[in-house]
């Protein structure tokens, strides 16, 4: 694979630039893992007028550093100058255009078993999130009030009822149906009836599972 970066700079002059008489490009180019680095050097003569007889000498060094994306290896990659332009801009100004070439660049294999563990992570820390969250509704003291902000969904639950001694506060996440909650809880549809609005329900609804149901 091969691939062109362009490099471009604006060079002014302290005098006039009329005309160009002369103009070269040497450069020091090296690799370091995802990076090509180096100095291009110009140099030359120029006219300060057209008429002018005489010639000025000019001299730059121009430092550079480009990066190369993570996914390409760049290791038995080749460097070389593909073009190399120029134009006199305002009469005190040189704008050089350098094409670097890179050649037998090399993608790199993605290794899928990394991939998959990355996945994993993301997935156990979202899971390991959500817990965190329904874990914060959880309480072991009976009657305690429960926040009713945002929890339109839960109906008739009523906090004078000596029926339980704790409760959780599940909320609904994608994939989560009526039957996979009572499943996961060991609870009946009509055990959450007597505290939720089970009608349609929608991700991020809360639902109150009853833990303990057994009569003090």
């Amino acid at each position: 694979m091969k691939k062109i970066i362009p490099f471009k700079k604006n060079l002014i002059f302290k005098t006039n630039l009329a005309e160009i008489a002369s103009i070269s490009l040497e450069h020091e180019i090296t690799k370091e893992e995802q990076e090509v680095k180096g100095n291009f050097i110009i140099s030359g003569s120029y006219k300060i007028s057209e008429t002018s007889v005489n010639t000025e000498d000019f001299y730059f060094d121009l430092p550079f550093a480009i990066q190369i994306d993570e996914k390409y290896d760049i290791s038995k990659s080749s460097i070389d100058i593909d073009d190399f332009y120029y134009e006199i801009i305002n009469n005190n100004i040189l704008a050089v255009n350098i094409d670097v070439c890179l050649d037998n660049i090399e993608e790199k294999e993605v290794d899928e078993r990394k991939v998959e563990e990355i996945e994993k992570i993301k997935e156990d820390t979202k899971e390991e999130k959500e817990r965190c969250i329904e874990e914060e509704f959880i309480t072991e003291t009976k009657n305690k009030e429960l926040p009713l902000e945002d929890m339109s969904n839960i109906a008739n639950f009523d906090m004078t009822k000596e029926t339980y001694q704790s409760y959780k506060v599940l909320i609904v996440r994608e994939g989560d149906t009526l039957e996979s909650i009572m499943k996961k809880y060991q609870v009946t549809k009509e055990e959450l009836e007597a505290y939720n609005n089970l009608n349609d329900l929608k991700i991020m609804d809360k639902i109150i599972i009853p833990v303990d149901n057994v009569e003090n």
